[in-house]
């Protein structure tokens, strides 16, 4: 038996589709997402007919560029009482570090929420862009280290610790030792 950890693809087939209904609700070209989001046509469209296997960070950019909530790519319809077992769920990894989030809890309508399940060893750290104005992450952390807040002043955390910091800014995530393991809860104002 191996000890190395399952490698989880993304739902690509559910991105492929909240990527196109995104797009077409928010009445843009497939050019104009692309441009707005710094990939290539191609790319975008490989990814709308669910082929590829997208990085947080490509994700990231077509949500900016769409002004969605991370969230909305991944969402599938839930029941009202929802278990998420450790290891299960949609989840989407960082091209950058060994990170991988996966949501647990969308918002639902009139509330401005997501829930993520965040796992990260030790290496580079997951620098994440500016997400839309007015989001707000806050991450406590269960087990582990890690380095936690925006790219200028990031704090470290110990289990039990809790930060809150605009994301709406560059910001950093670097677990300090091996299985790091955290909650993050991304506010959207």
């Amino acid at each position: 038996m191996s000890d190395a950890a399952p490698t989880l693809k993304p739902p690509i087939e559910v991105i492929a589709a909240s990527l196109r209904a995104e797009r077409v609700r928010a009445g843009l070209s497939l050019t104009e997402v692309a441009r707005r989001a710094g990939l290539a046509k191609s790319t975008l469209s490989q990814l709308e007919s669910g082929a590829g296997n997208p990085s947080l960070e490509t994700l990231w950019a077509l949500c900016v560029a769409l002004e969605i909530p991370f969230s909305r790519l991944l969402a599938v319809p839930r029941p009202q009482v929802q278990v998420i077992r450790a290891g299960e769920g949609p989840a989407i990894g960082s091209a950058q570090s060994n990170y991988r989030a996966t949501l647990l809890a969308v918002s639902p309508p009139g509330a401005r929420r997501d829930v993520y399940s965040i796992t990260a060893e030790p290496g580079p750290q997951r620098s994440s862009a500016p997400h839309m104005p007015g989001v707000v992450e806050h991450v406590a952390i269960s087990t582990g280290r890690a380095l936690v807040g925006t790219a200028d002043e990031p704090v470290e955390l110990h289990p039990g610790d809790y930060i809150c910091y605009p994301a709406d800014v560059p910001h950093v995530f670097q677990a300090l030792e091996p299985g790091t393991r955290a909650v993050l809860v991304s506010e959207h104002h």
